[in-house]
């Protein structure tokens, strides 16, 4: 899906340097290309809810991704307002998405095109009750008020 629009352009720093220096530098980045940043501005806003992880719900890769899972498999959201995307299978995603969220870990977790955070805030956002609020402000599970007893 998100296959070559990567590109890895190296910014000239007004000095020779060795590659190896410049590889260590910060003027060495990847720079999200317009294209995987539309790819992935779309596939974040597809769904209310968006997961990208390492593997997928039924066969997690990695146990921060089964944790993620497990929390939101607490809430019961309906497999329509629910999408994983499995980073493992395109380099690039795996790549493009921490550019794109400024994030640098795997998994990251989108609610209504927002990005919310990785398994240390989901978590934390669990305990407190604050990830419930998010989802039931959001539509994605009803409100507690609204749900039948």
């Amino acid at each position: 899906m998100f296959q070559s629009a990567l590109r890895t352009p190296l910014r000239s720093t007004g000095a020779l340097f060795p590659l190896s220096r410049c590889l260590k530098s910060q003027t060495f980045r990847r720079f999200l290309s317009h294209e995987s940043r539309t790819k992935i501005q779309a596939a974040v806003t597809e769904y209310p809810v968006v997961l990208f992880m390492k593997g997928s719900p039924e066969q997690p890769m990695c146990g921060f991704s089964r944790g993620v899972v497990k929390i939101l498999s607490a809430f019961d959201i309906p497999p329509e307002k629910f999408k994983t995307y499995n980073v493992l299978e395109d380099l690039e995603l795996r790549t493009g998405i921490k550019e794109f969220s400024e994030w640098p870990t795997i998994p990251q977790l989108y609610v209504n095109g927002e990005f919310v955070g990785g398994s240390d805030i989901a978590l934390s956002m669990f305990q407190s009750g604050e990830l419930e609020t998010l989802l039931e402000q959001h539509g994605v599970i009803p409100k507690a008020s609204e749900s039948p007893s």
